[in-house]
């Protein structure tokens, strides 16, 4: 809105201006400064506490970490602990599989999306290690990836052979109780030669090869385990091409896979990454990679799929290592 401050205070064409004329417009000028300058300070103190709450940035390695996250990581870990359940897990095929992980809010064990976790984790303590042992997260992380190889490891008993599921879901989902209390029956789920799952049986690859690299100075042995069970499986599922979705319909209502070409070149740009292996470089980059990589299209980073992350795992390598691989 427009004043004319003439006209406010009797100050027209023609009229000579008394000494309160001008007294008027000083006391104008100085009520509008007041103003002005307070809304000034008003904002500036606001933006200030606003600052004053950030937390402080991680610049490097280790760098430094805000309790507040530290305390965040800390309980994230433990958010889906719960007390002894399903100890007798995989017994009817003389396995132990009481470890592991339920999915969301049941106690089915799904070991498509369990494998995708594993990898991930094994990614997040590779790339943050330093943080993480900051703030004495590191050994909690470490001992949450082992529960779940130490499940994937005991799942697969024989070179073709990957137990994938534990649990019905059906049945499971008509529950709602605590994994302590569950009573229902534990049925196993496999994939084979004869049944192949190639996207899971990739994943888990996937998995073990990336957590090979997390162990691989703590326990040496347990990393070289790991590493000849992801080979092994890399190799089944790359022989013994099928979709678990199509081969075990009934999974499909719950983790349905929509192509395998995405795990095999995830799993293989691990298993480059741990071995220095050229014969894996080529297998992603070749015809492979003409088939399933879609290199110019990158999409979302998901259980269902990697196709980003491998398209990170050798930009990666490439920033570090020299020029583009393809």
């Amino acid at each position: 809105m427009y004043i004319n401050l003439k006209t406010l205070y009797g100050v027209k064409k023609g009229m000579s201006q008394s000494p309160e004329d001008f007294f008027g417009w000083f006391l104008v000028l100085v009520i509008l400064a007041l103003v002005v300058g307070a809304v000034v300070y008003i904002i500036k103190k606001k933006l200030d506490h606003r600052n004053d709450n950030k937390p402080t940035p991680v610049p490097g390695h280790p760098g430094a970490i805000d309790h507040k996250y530290a305390h965040a990581l800390e309980i994230a870990m433990q958010f889906f602990d719960r007390g002894n359940s399903a100890l007798t897990d995989g017994s009817e095929a003389k396995l132990d599989l009481s470890k592991g992980l339920y999915d969301a809010g049941d106690h089915v064990k799904f070991g498509f999306p369990m494998a995708f976790t594993a990898t991930v984790l094994s990614w997040a303590i590779l790339e943050y290690r330093d943080q993480m042992e900051a703030v004495n997260q590191l050994e909690p992380a470490q001992q949450a990836l082992k529960w779940i190889t130490d499940f994937l490891l005991n799942a697969h008993p024989s070179q073709n052979v990957l137990y994938i599921q534990v649990g019905d879901p059906v049945t499971n989902h008509k529950c709602w109780d605590r994994p302590e209390n569950m009573t229902e029956k534990r049925p196993l789920t496999q994939v084979n030669s004869s049944v192949p799952g190639t996207e899971v049986a990739a994943e888990t690859a996937a998995a073990m090869a990336s957590a090979s690299l997390v162990f691989k100075t703590a326990d040496s042995t347990y990393s070289s385990t790991l590493l000849m069970h992801a080979k092994q499986l890399f190799t089944f599922a790359d022989n013994n091409r099928g979709s678990y979705s199509e081969k075990i319909p009934e999974v499909a209502t719950y983790y349905n896979s929509t192509g395998y070409g995405d795990e095999l070149l995830w799993a293989a740009s691990w298993l480059y990454h741990v071995t220095a292996d050229q014969s894996y470089l080529e297998y992603v980059t070749g015809e492979n990679g003409k088939e399933f990589a879609q290199w110019g299209s990158p999409t979302w980073f998901s259980w269902d799929n990697k196709l980003v992350g491998t398209q990170v795992r050798f930009s990666y390598r490439n920033l570090k290592h020299g020029p583009s691989l393809f």
